[in-house]
């Protein structure tokens, strides 16, 4: 590649397709430590397109800490189209994206259309959002993630929530039904 490594930021989250965020949460709580982790069913990102065309896919995340990695769990209610169904049908389960932020992933996402990797959905949370269909590489889409103060705010939350925390206590925290961004 003459443009350099094909991922030019940090790797900072990992993200998972599953059937239950709190199942996943309080698997990987118990597995590894993370948490804890601030759940948020049906998200409704603003302008957010699949492909191109508005997507109407219901969605939920759960994000939470590692570490120094971000863990983010994905579910989708629905069988609509979206990049989580692109690679998950309805029962199953396993790795989704990797995520970076970038000062500006529309920019960013021109440099990846240059090397054969289309953008595969966008949206706006507090920040543009872009992520490209890099699985014939990376066998994962990779999430270009807006640097904004607003979003390592709420990044730091999760951070702060991990930093000191027992591993036991309050595993799953607030926000269940409210966006995180609102």
């Amino acid at each position: 590649m003459s443009d350099g490594p094909l991922i030019r930021y940090p790797i900072i989250q990992h993200a998972f397709f599953v059937n239950d965020l709190e199942e996943a949460a309080r698997k990987w709580t118990r597995l590894t430590g993370a948490g804890p982790f601030f759940i948020t069913p049906h998200h409704m990102g603003d302008k957010h397109l699949y492909r191109g065309n508005e997507m109407t896919a219901d969605v939920g995340y759960a994000f939470g800490q590692h570490g120094p990695t971000h863990v983010q769990f994905i579910c989708q209610y629905d069988d609509e189209p979206s990049i989580y169904r692109d690679m998950y049908g309805r029962g199953e389960e396993g790795f989704h994206h990797i995520g970076c932020l970038v000062p500006d992933p529309f920019e960013e996402a021109k440099r990846y259309e240059r090397l054969g990797f289309p953008t595969a959905s966008s949206l706006w949370s507090l920040a543009d959002v872009v992520y490209i269909d890099t699985r014939p590489a990376l066998g994962c889409f990779l999430e270009l993630h807006g640097d904004t103060p607003e979003i390592r705010d709420v990044f730091k939350r999760f951070e702060d929530a991990a930093r000191g925390w027992d591993g036991v206590t309050e595993p799953i925290r607030g926000n269940r039904g409210q966006q995180l961004d609102r």
